[in-house]
């Protein structure tokens, strides 16, 4: 690795942890040329495992001897000449407003998002992730995606990026380990009367997480999961749709969609964050072995 010692943020060279947005570094127009920044080892880790490609690192000083297992890793599959730019803590909190808890940056290549019908393959329970636009609750459903076992998520056009850096840090990196993509591309008019006709094509029974007059409940979708396969109402492929903060999913997902399923509350609670009430749902329907 070619480590370089930077001397303010305002260096040009580390422009994309400083002078981009989100936006501009996922890079619409051109998604080859798109960066994503990876934030903390564990994330650049897991980032590095799934083979994604590291343009540059931004490292505070005192971490430098912390992360030779990622450079050797780096060297190894991606050559010597990847820079390592070495910055105080000081400045690192200038940069991104608050002290990091693990004081590392990669910016990393973006990569060419599947298609639907690849990320679905053998799927047997999948994700829908519907205009949910707070990427911590983004990161949030993607970590409990990874560790409840959910075969691949699929985020609607207007969802929040998960490879934002707040998303990806929240995921504890598990956006590189779950298969996902975006259904309908950058079309936001593809869902959802597209998207959902898209995922009754592939054979998955479409449950909208929603507090409906004709909800059934998160144990009857569990019953008809684990009911005898030749049972009428026996669920092989589940798609769960969640919805954005504050007003849930839209009236035509849910009319649209083949169930709607609720959570039980008490104590007068209305619903849970949509982190939390994934996180439920997944566990209550994960494939028993």
């Amino acid at each position: 690795m070619r480590l370089i010692h930077v001397d303010n943020i305002d260096d040009e060279r580390i422009a994309a942890y400083t002078n981009l947005t989100e936006l501009q570094l996922r890079n619409r127009l051109e998604p080859a040329k798109g960066l994503f920044i990876a934030e903390s080892p564990k994330v650049i880790d897991r980032a590095l495992a799934a083979g994604r490609e590291p343009i540059s690192l931004l490292v505070e000083e005192p971490w430098i001897a912390g992360m030779s297992d990622e450079f050797e890793y780096i060297d190894q599959h991606w050559g010597p000449d990847i820079p390592v730019y070495v910055a105080s803590p000081e400045q690192l909190k200038r940069l991104t407003g608050y002290r990091l808890h693990r004081g590392a940056l990669s910016a990393m290549k973006r990569w060419p998002l599947p298609s639907v019908e690849e990320v679905c393959r053998g799927a047997r329970r999948i994700a829908v992730m519907e205009n949910i636009v707070d990427h911590t609750n983004v990161g949030a459903l993607m970590r409990s995606a990874a560790a409840l076992d959910v075969d691949a998520v699929l985020v609607t056009p207007s969802c929040g990026d998960p490879l934002y850096r707040r998303a990806a840090r929240v995921s504890m990196g598990t956006v590189f380990q779950v298969p996902w993509t975006r259904i309908g591309g950058d079309d936001t008019h593809f869902w959802p009367v597209q998207g959902l006709a898209q995922l009754h094509e592939l054979g998955f029974a479409t449950a909208a997480m929603a507090l409906d007059d004709d909800s059934i409940s998160l144990d009857e979708l569990v019953r008809r999961l684990d009911n005898n396969p030749a049972s009428p109402d026996h669920i092989d492929k589940l798609a769960l749709i969640f919805g954005t903060e504050g007003d849930g999913l839209s009236h035509r997902t849910i009319s649209d969609a083949d169930l709607t399923v609720k959570i039980p509350m008490s104590h007068g609670v209305d619903s849970l964050n949509v982190a939390a009430s994934s996180a439920v749902a997944f566990y209550a329907t994960r494939v028993k072995h």
